[in-house]
């Protein structure tokens, strides 16, 4: 990708420095993705709550139904899942109607950070075919609970956008503390918490 002379690199609160137009998974800290996604907003900060739903938490959704949709997946399998939308520590949450918008390089930017974030993790840098369609599927479905329950969506306009959701929620145990935005503090540990107990599962 074309360099300018403009600075692309920012610094981090480790004090690491990412280069955003080749990142370098030595720069990816685990705190970094926590501390901004828990402060990252979905749906442009256009949700029921006192508090934001942050990607952190969005994050922590998508794993859980992953989860219930994929039981047999393995923890490789769920440490995809759960850091799918990383690039978003450092790139924001930028609405789906703005991405067709924007067009450009922002996917290859978007590309290249997710597979430094995946290296650093000790993971391939994509996620086999089948495997990235099964997460789609869980963000979809993610998308289809919070803009039904957060963003003022009825539920057959969500159904269109979304697609139909795979399972009745009294089916979806813990669903009403997942949906309930959660402070900064508690996004972080919890986005943290799961990313750790993943990593610690991987085969040596």
């Amino acid at each position: 990708m074309a360099r300018g002379s403009q600075r692309a690199w920012q610094r981090m609160l480790s004090g690491r420095r990412l280069d955003l137009l080749d990142p370098s998974p030595l720069d990816v800290e685990l705190s970094d993705i926590a501390h901004g996604l828990a402060r990252v907003a979905r749906w442009n900060g256009q949700t029921l709550g006192d508090y934001p739903f942050s990607v952190a938490q969005h994050s922590v959704l998508v794993l859980e139904i992953f989860r219930a949709l994929q039981r047999d997946a393995d923890a490789r399998a769920q440490l995809y899942a759960v850091l799918h939308d990383a690039p978003e520590y450092v790139m924001g949450d930028i609405i789906s109607p703005f991405k067709a918008a924007m067009g450009g390089n922002y996917k290859e930017v978007e590309e290249r950070l997710q597979g430094a974030v995946h290296l650093r993790f000790a993971l391939p840098v994509s996620p086999a075919p089948a495997l990235y369609r099964q997460i789609k599927r869980a963000d979809r479905e993610a998308a289809y609970l919070e803009a039904v329950h957060l963003a003022g969506f009825a539920a057959d306009e969500a159904r269109r956008f979304f697609g139909e959701p795979s399972f009745p929620l009294y089916e979806f145990e813990g669903f009403e503390r997942l949906i309930r935005p959660w402070p900064t503090r508690e996004a972080f540990d919890r986005f943290i918490g799961e990313v750790e107990q993943l990593i610690a599962r991987l085969p040596a």
